[in-house]
Parts: C-alpha cells; structure tokens; sequence
C-alpha cells in the first residue's frame, strides 16, 4: 500500500497494525502529515467490523480537545474503507513506560491532568472510551504531551442498549486495564473510565499492574473478587506518600458507591495529592544540603 493514494491521502510509511486495521503515515495536500487507518480486506464484508471501524471516526469527530488525537475524514474509496486522523507526534505512552521503568510521579500527574481533561470533555459529549490503556495514549517526551486516541469501541452514553454491537455477558476492553463492572457485559457508564485511569497511573508509577494473576482466568477472577494490591507494596522499595496511594486506590475501588464518580475527580484529587508533597519533599532535602554543607 505505500505509495499508494487513498481518498487524497499519500500512503507514504508503513507505521503498524492492530487486529482491524494497518495504520500508515500519508500526507495530504492540505492537511499536511496525517495517520490513516485502513481496514484489513479480511473485515471488509463484516458489517459489525466496519461500523466499529467508522464509530471511532465519528466520535473522534464529535470531541475537540488538544489532548484528543482529531479524525480530519473516513468513508470508503476505491473499495477500502479507511479513517485519516491527526498525525500526533511521540510514541504509545506504553513503548515509552516500558524504555524508561517507572515515571516520578510529578511527570505522571501531567499525564493524568491530560488525559483526565480528555476524558471529562468525552464524557460531556457523551462519549465513554472503553479501552483507556497506555497503548492507546500517544506521547511527546520533549513537550511531555499525552493525547488520547483510539475510540473504536467506545460507546454513546446515550445510546439505547439494543443498539449495543457488543453481546450481552461479554465484554469488550483490554483485561489489564478494565473495571470490574465491564466483565458482566453490561453497558458501563463513566466511572468504569475513572477505574482504567486509576490503572493506568498505578502502572505509570510503579512499572507493575493492581493484580498479579497470570493467566486471563486468573486475572478475571482477581478482578471480581479480590482487592488490588496497595500501591506502596506494588513495587519494592518504591514508597508514596499516603495521599497519593489513597487517591490511586480510591479510583481502583470495585464497589461504585466508594469510587471517584468522575475522572475529573480522581485527576484533581491525584494531582493535588503529588503537588502538596513536592514542597515537603524539597524543604527536607534543602535541609540536608545545609547541614552537610551543600
């Protein structure tokens, strides 16, 4: 396909692919450097694949935000059906965590500032993400930039639960990442997002994930039955503040009542909880310069 026009985009490096889709960087003459996404040949005739394929487009299209990856167009043209989206500069944020081991918890509360900020105006718009997990966030190590992309399985909080393309008592989501509530197959509302962000920044922070099961099995079962790991014994020799695990362990919390009921919540509360210590943390280590002399 390189070299190859599609819809006005030329196709001009092959940059990956994922299980619908292979992603090229094209340009346009106008839009300049974009992503396209083009659906696997194999999806073509498959009417629930396509609409999937097309949702993450016109959701893309009905959010605006800086830290939300824009979709320019989508449609189909010379019988591939394709999704041209804003070429966003950096990496998976997952490539990046796992080249650089845990992140200071400053630079993760820029992260989840972002990306909280992403999420809270999807859900004004009605949009809940679904599969919010560190592959489906891009990020610019020299602006420390996330943006927030792949709504493929998203879903309209609106929307009428017959309309749903996914079948009741099963779930859609990455294991790792999503709530427990998602695993029934029910239609989720926005803290299942909150629950995914509290993961994800639990993982920013520690290198390791809330549960240690294994196998999918063992990991499904964890999830519905038992406490995720503490943040301060997730790692060894890695210790929080207790603000910073309370609020990390509040997003995680199974029963909805006890949760952060928004993503603008937890984000504010995690943000707040990292800044307050970082004064107390740079008194104690000015202190220790002066009485060594430093």
């Amino acid at each position: 396909m390189v070299g190859r026009t599609v819809a006005g985009y030329l196709l001009k490096r092959y940059v990956g692919e994922g299980g619908t889709a292979t992603v090229y960087r094209a340009e346009h003459p106008e839009l300049g450097m974009a992503a396209v996404k083009i659906l696997r040949s194999r999806l073509s005739q498959d009417p629930v694949a396509i609409k999937r394929f097309l949702r993450e487009a016109e959701y893309g299209a009905r959010v605006s935000h800086p830290n939300i990856v824009r979709a320019y167009d989508y449609g189909q043209a010379e019988g591939l059906h394709y999704l041209a989206l804003e070429w966003a500069e950096g990496e998976p944020l997952a490539e990046f965590v796992n080249r650089s081991g845990p992140l200071a918890p400053s630079l993760v509360a820029k992260i989840v500032e972002q990306i909280g900020a992403a999420l809270t105006s999807a859900h004004h718009a009605g949009i809940i993400h679904r599969d919010l997990k560190p592959a489906n966030i891009m990020y610019n190590p020299a602006e420390q930039s996330a943006k927030l992309l792949d709504f493929g399985i998203a879903r309209d909080s609106d929307s009428n639960p017959e309309e749903r393309l996914t079948r009741a008592g099963f779930f859609v989501g990455t294991l790792q990442y999503v709530a427990p509530e998602t695993l029934s197959g029910e239609l989720v509302k926005e803290q299942a997002d909150v629950y995914s962000l509290a993961t994800i920044t639990y993982y920013l922070l520690t290198g390791c994930l809330p549960f240690t099961g294994k196998s999918p099995r063992e990991l499904f079962q964890q999830l519905l039955t038992q406490a995720p790991v503490p943040l301060n014994d997730a790692r060894k020799g890695l210790r929080f503040p207790t603000a910073v695990e309370a609020v990390v362990m509040r997003g995680l919390e199974r029963e909805l009542s006890k949760r952060c009921k928004t993503v603008d919540e937890f984000a504010g509360a995690f943000c707040a909880a990292v800044r307050e210590e970082a004064p107390k943390r740079s008194g104690f280590f000015a202190g220790l310069f002066r009485k060594s002399g430093e």
